[in-house]
């Protein structure tokens, strides 16, 4: 977050932060309540992310059922390709924060590649567990070490001396696709919103004004904007792509805030790990015969994280990764796929008063696919100038 408000500016920042924070609200529950209605109207239970889209579509207009099935594999496409740029995104926070503390507590020079390799060993061992319950305490510890993490880094923000004599206060028009794609990688998550509303015991209480969405929403984006607002206000242009990276190295209890945040998300990459691998091998499993189904998962999840390892080691860096994945799959999944299903179920005729809900769904559109295009253009020119 003090990254994005770095390209936003602090005054701007705050209010594009809330007005995204709504946005991302109301696109949530344009999915859940799409997805409600498509289990009433098909007589389902539940519908996760990819049934829901190939619901709709195969329920909706004439012309555009036979796409039920591409619309499907469209959401598994798209969140597995957001969850393994986040692997990657895991990946060079770890290595970051190790080479930091190390390079310092050892006086020595090793490079961001050299703790990609190294990290990659127990990352190895720890994407190799396969039940969900297994996972549970890896997640459960990573959560106590994050919020250790989180405390500590709030003390040293809120302890600063600030002067916004050399701050931004609004953004450069260049930039502005980096805050906003900066703010929805963020924010991200939709893709664990159907499952937890559909594994609520009462789904009811989900949406709405004083719904769960709208509370866990509403402290997130109190958390966001003073963590960007004090964050970008203490470290200015050295911000950098995790505010935990910009504490004093001198100080150990900083030191040890890296070490925690690096451990944590470690632990976490476990239960990334599983949802897209869950989508590959569903895909593969029944051409796998079942005496080899172990090995061939064991050695399909060791090739997979390689191949990430090989993207990370190409982009050792945080930014243009972090508006990546902002930009591409974020506007994709958080905003276009949303406000599409809305439109599609509701076509032709049910859009109330003068075809409000059209019109609010259009410049939703408008708004996912600026941040796409324009955000996914300046990542790439971000990422390919790291080579020159």
């Amino acid at each position: 977050m003090p990254l994005a408000f770095k390209n936003g500016g602090l005054i701007f920042g705050l209010i594009g932060t809330i007005g995204i924070c709504l946005i991302y609200v109301h696109c949530v529950q344009l999915l859940v309540g799409t997805s409600q209605k498509a289990c009433k109207r098909s007589r389902v239970a539940v519908l996760g992310f990819a049934e829901t889209a190939e619901v709709v579509f195969a329920d909706g207009p004439p012309m555009l059922r036979p796409y039920s099935n591409i619309a499907r594999n469209y959401i598994d496409f798209m969140i597995l390709i957001q969850s393994l740029l986040t692997l990657c995104l895991f990946q060079i926070f770890v290595a970051s924060s190790l080479r930091d503390v190390v390079n310092n507590q050892q006086q020595i020079q090793w490079s961001t590649l050299v703790y990609i390799a190294l990290a990659t060993i127990p990352i190895a061992f720890i994407t190799q567990i396969r039940v969900l319950k297994y996972l549970v305490p890896f997640s459960a510890l990573a959560n106590t070490l994050m919020i250790t993490a989180f405390g500590i880094t709030f003390y040293f923000l809120l302890s600063e001396r600030i002067s916004l004599d050399d701050k931004n206060f609004w953004p450069e028009w260049s930039k502005l696709p980096f805050f906003m794609s900066t703010v929805l990688y963020a924010i991200q998550g939709i893709r664990y919103v159907l499952p937890i509303e559909n594994n609520m015991k009462h789904p009811e209480h989900f949406l709405g004004v004083c719904g769960v969405l709208s509370k866990a929403i509403g402290f997130l984006t109190i958390l966001y904007v003073v963590t960007g607002f004090f964050g970008y206000a203490c470290y200015g242009e050295d911000t950098k792509g995790s505010v935990t990276l910009n504490l004093p190295k001198e100080n150990g209890l900083a030191e040890s805030t890296r070490l925690l945040a690096a451990t944590a998300a470690m632990f976490s990459m476990g239960l990334s790990y599983y949802v897209p691998m869950d989508i590959i091998w569903r895909r593969i499993e029944s051409k796998v015969p079942e005496k080899r189904r172990n090995i061939t998962q064991i050695v399909l999840r060791l090739v997979v994280l390689i191949l990430l390892t090989g993207v990370t080691m190409g982009v050792p860096e945080l930014e243009p990764f972090v508006g990546l994945v902002g930009s591409f799959c974020s506007g994709n999944l958080v905003v276009l796929v949303p406000v599409a299903l809305d439109i599609v179920f509701r076509w032709p005729n049910n859009f109330g008063n003068y075809q409000w809900r059209l019109a609010k769904d259009c410049l939703l559109g408008l708004f996912g696919l600026l941040v796409l295009v324009s955000g996914t253009i300046a990542s790439v020119r971000n990422i390919i100038a790291l080579y020159q």
